[in-house]
């Protein structure tokens, strides 16, 4: 990300949610908000997918992911939980259309700038700032995720549910655990949803080429992927940090429970929850 200036690789987690509501009909996750939060209709997103046929598994993934966590958060908040902290908000519409009104508390946190970007568009696209919303703007390079959250009013008393997509990848290992590890010690629970990739290595040559394209097309951007884990490796840390129950779905599951009818190679994105409840 360059100094200054919003997330170009929200944009693009953004416009595939919006391409699937498009190309796909939101069959895995439906988001009313997606083409409007980007000022886009049906037409300009499907003509710009079109231009890169490659993009349709990414897309699937992102709009796996998605569900997905939101799945998780509802059960959630079903058991009473009563915080939310999407942590690198990008343009993720959860909280304009949440279906929990008063139940539950919104953080969104973000770099200052990519904050102030999304704030400009929600304003553009006429999308109202729901009262549970607190916006959290965190510059990593001067304040920690703690004192982020704190000047924002978060109760760390409270049982709290962490979204963090399309993140992991842009952040060092130290960053990535520092994160786990402030949200596995949080007094009364917490939970979290991520992703992250199977180290380039281990991928087949045709799934590699792809990666290789799609990092080398990130790093252009100035948002380079630097970080990936081994699965077993992952599970191992977080139950040493305190995490009780660890959930890691990897390609073959999430075609499994998504979109049974694709085939997917055994390495690639994985989306994991976490509980320490």
């Amino acid at each position: 990300m360059q100094s200054g200036e919003p997330s170009r690789t929200a944009l693009g987690a953004a416009f595939h949610r919006a391409a699937h509501q498009v190309l796909e009909q939101g069959r895995i996750f439906t988001d009313p908000l997606a083409l409007r939060i980007l000022g886009l209709d049906s037409a300009a997103v499907a003509e710009e997918a079109g231009e890169r046929p490659s993009g349709r598994g990414l897309r699937l993934f992102i709009a796996a992911r998605t569900r997905f966590a939101e799945d998780s958060l509802d059960a959630a908040v079903e058991r009473g939980v009563r915080q939310l902290v999407v942590l690198g908000a990008g343009l993720d519409t959860y909280a304009y259309r949440s279906p929990w009104g008063g139940r539950l508390r919104i953080f969104e946190v973000d770099h200052p700038a990519t904050q102030a970007w999304k704030r400009r568009r929600l304003e553009d696209s006429a999308i109202p700032l729901p009262a549970c919303l607190t916006f959290a703007p965190v510059d990593f390079e001067r304040q920690t995720l703690a004192g982020g959250l704190e000047a924002a009013g978060f109760d760390r008393a409270g049982q709290t549910f962490f979204t963090w997509l399309g993140v992991a990848p842009y952040l060092s290992k130290e960053a990535t655990w520092s994160t786990l590890g402030f949200i596995a010690g949080l007094p009364h629970g917490a939970h979290v949803v991520f992703d992250y990739g199977d180290p380039p290595d281990t991928l087949a040559p045709e799934m590699r080429a792809l990666h290789d394209r799609r990092a080398a097309y990130a790093a252009g951007l100035g948002e380079p992927w630097i970080n990936y884990f081994d699965p077993p490796e992952l599970r191992a840390g977080l139950l040493n940090l305190g995490f009780s129950a660890v959930e890691d779905l990897g390609p073959p599951e999430i075609a499994a429970r998504y979109f049974p009818a694709v085939t997917l190679p055994r390495r690639g994105g994985h989306i994991v929850r976490a509980s320490t409840v």
